[in-house]
């Protein structure tokens, strides 16, 4: 009878815990850190969305409707999944079935040498070269090969240096002004050395609408 009701007072006290514990940890903690990040950092709490004209919105700053994620890559692709010639072209994507789902982060787990990779990118790789009428060498690596979200925001300046001609010629500009706007737009390396150069596509993209026609 005493071992049951040791059992009982143990039970108990386990049941207690968990509950506190979820209520503290489960609740507790994700509605303090949900209101420090809506007071301190409300744009990026809530997904760091742009309008079309490249100005941040949500969170504080309300205004127009969001163009997009400044953080997530998103496709600029027809309904059969062409890339449309008058913008620029972000990475490739492996996050969900189409790519650049923002629900299903994730890369194609295939290793480097992979045959479906490895057949895949020399594809990647052939198309980019005929679209930008280039040689398959002077394609970037980004160009072809997904990152491990599937949704990075940024390509190289290289990739996006190499796309200049085609936009140009899409948009009936000049290829030196639309060149000058992807200068404009390269980041360089966080604090003078962490990460790479690059350049955001999306507000690249929104920069690039903005120009005078």
């Amino acid at each position: 009878m005493s071992n049951l009701r040791g059992t009982v007072r143990v039970t108990g006290v386990a049941v207690r815990a968990m509950l506190v514990l979820t209520l503290l940890l489960g609740v507790g903690y994700t509605l303090v850190v949900t209101g420090v990040g809506q007071l301190a950092l409300p744009w990026q709490a809530n997904g760091s969305l742009i309008d079309a004209k490249g100005h941040p919105t949500g969170g504080w700053s309300g205004g127009a409707a969001p163009a997009g994620s400044a953080l997530i890559g998103q496709s600029f692709a027809d309904a059969k999944g062409d890339a449309l010639s008058q913008y620029f072209q972000p990475r490739p994507s492996a996050a969900g079935k189409d790519g650049y789902d923002p629900t299903a982060s994730g890369g194609s787990n295939l290793g480097p040498n992979n045959p479906d990779l490895v057949k895949t990118v020399a594809e990647r790789r052939a198309a980019i070269a005929a679209r930008e009428h280039v040689a398959e060498s002077a394609v970037p690596a980004d160009a072809v090969t997904a990152s491990a979200s599937g949704l990075d925001p940024q390509i190289s300046p290289a990739y996006a240096l190499l796309q200049v001609d085609r936009v140009a010629q899409a948009r009936g500009l000049d290829p030196s002004a639309v060149r000058a706007l992807v200068e404009s737009r390269i980041q360089t390396r966080d604090a003078g050395f962490l990460g790479m150069p690059r350049v955001n596509v999306l507000e690249l993209n929104l920069a690039l609408d903005a120009l005078p026609r």
